[in-house]
């Protein structure tokens, strides 16, 4: 079964197929898209790896600032998972209805910051900075995709291809 890490925990990517599953999660108000994606790939050995950033124990109170440590370990735990990773997962929403409502900055940050990984995209038609997502995205070769389960099916087809942990 593939092995999924959630901050703060540690991990070790060593001779492993890392993913990161970079997303909306809008403080709580998006769809746990995360947990499909998990799901999707549990049929995946332990050769994989998946970093989920939407925490279990997250703590609304957290100030977003330098000055709260829970914060600044959890922003380092994104970043630092997301440079080990073979694979980013970006989505800024499910579906349509979702992308009318996801807002999800710091994944257009990310997106930003880690557009030379090898990524995949989904960005249904709706979300509000699609055209922008779409460009930089074509520009760097990354395939976007408005559906989410195609998606993961070409994930998961890719890992089978390669011969990861079946």
């Amino acid at each position: 079964m593939a092995k999924v890490v959630k901050p703060p925990a540690s991990y070790d990517t060593t001779g492993k197929y890392t993913i990161f599953l970079a997303g909306t999660i809008d403080m709580g108000e998006a769809l746990d898209w995360q947990k499909m994606v998990e799901e999707s790939l549990s049929n995946f050995g332990d050769e994989v790896v998946i970093l989920n950033p939407r925490r279990d124990d997250w703590d609304s109170s957290w100030e977003q600032s330098l000055d709260d440590p829970n914060f600044v370990e959890q922003v380092n735990w994104e970043l630092d998972g997301q440079k080990a990773a073979d694979l980013i997962v970006f989505c800024f929403a499910i579906n349509g209805e979702e992308a009318k409502k996801a807002k999800a900055p710091i994944t257009l940050l990310e997106l930003g910051m880690f557009h030379n990984k090898q990524a995949v995209v989904c960005c249904p038609q709706g979300f509000y900075r699609k055209g922008n997502v779409d460009i930089v995205c074509k520009r760097f070769g990354i395939p976007v995709y408005e559906d989410f389960e195609a998606m993961l099916e070409d994930v998961a087809a890719s890992l089978t291809d390669t011969g990861r942990g079946r």
